[in-house]
């Protein structure tokens, strides 16, 4: 049962507008941004739960973006929210509560604030282990924007607050994976693979070695559709010569843990 940990829709109306404005450069979609395409992509590589994630860039949409992935949410889509440091702590728990969203990613490169924001902090705090967090780590912004998360920050959320369910996008910290490597080993945070435009860029060793010494049962797959396909991100686990149980863990069985998800890979 493969679960896809990092996938991003918007409404048909706005997806092209959307995927545009937050193109990040020397990227180019693979997919629409579009519900219809996400599931057309899913039946093409057969993903069975996709995590549609929602990111409100400004306060004033956090509501809107809860109440849009809470629509989403079936067998074969889980919803996560978003939650902005510009509104209150009740404020953001109000709205994921209202919607029944039970996690939520946080992008630094778009929302505009860092990891080690206290007001985010706040936030984390008032989750306990009620939400799930997946967020952005490392580069693909302007300097300013790259300097807004980094590895040593998810390894300083992890210490301070363990009952989180805190997972790190990109092993870490994309484009900064020797980062990653130094400050999150041993870091009790889930990784996540996705590495656009695709996992096959890095050497599949080296991908291999880092699923070992983290423990796959602390990794869980994510494509970043629609920047990138899942059918090929797929075949790049399956070509890193891991065991079959490790393989299962990755591709769905840590993250049905995680998020409370029945599977036969759990």
């Amino acid at each position: 049962m493969i679960i896809d940990a990092h996938a991003h829709v918007w409404p048909d109306k706005i997806a092209e507008l959307a995927l545009s404005a937050n193109r990040l450069p020397e990227l180019n979609a693979r997919g629409d941004g579009t519900v219809s395409g996400l599931e057309a992509d899913m039946a093409a590589s057969g993903v069975s739960v996709s995590c549609c994630l929602g990111i409100a860039n400004e306060a004033r949409h956090v509501d809107s973006v809860n109440r849009f992935v809470a629509g989403l949410t079936s067998d074969t889509r889980f919803g996560f929210g978003t939650v902005h440091v510009d509104l209150s702590v009740e404020e953001n728990m109000a709205s994921l509560r209202r919607h029944g969203v039970r996690a939520v990613k946080i992008h630094p490169l778009f929302q505009g604030f860092a990891l080690d924001d206290p007001r985010l902090w706040s936030i984390f705090e008032a989750f306990g282990d009620e939400i799930a967090v997946i967020t952005h780590v490392g580069e693909g912004g302007s300097p300013e924007a790259n300097r807004l998360s980094s590895p040593k920050m998810i390894a300083d959320i992890a210490k301070q607050f363990p009952a989180l369910r805190l997972m790190a996008c990109h092993f870490g910290g994309y484009k900064i994976l020797d980062d990653a490597e130094e400050m999150l080993n041993g870091a009790d945070v889930v990784l996540e693979t996705s590495w656009p435009p695709s996992l096959s860029t890095l050497r599949p060793e080296r991908v291999r070695d880092l699923i070992r010494r983290h423990g796959a049962e602390r990794i869980v797959f994510g494509s970043d559709w629609p920047m990138t396909s899942p059918a090929e991100e797929i075949k790049a686990i399956d070509s890193l010569g891991l065991s079959d149980d490790e393989t299962k863990l990755v591709l769905g069985g840590t993250l049905a843990r995680v998020l409370g998800i029945d599977s036969p890979w759990s």
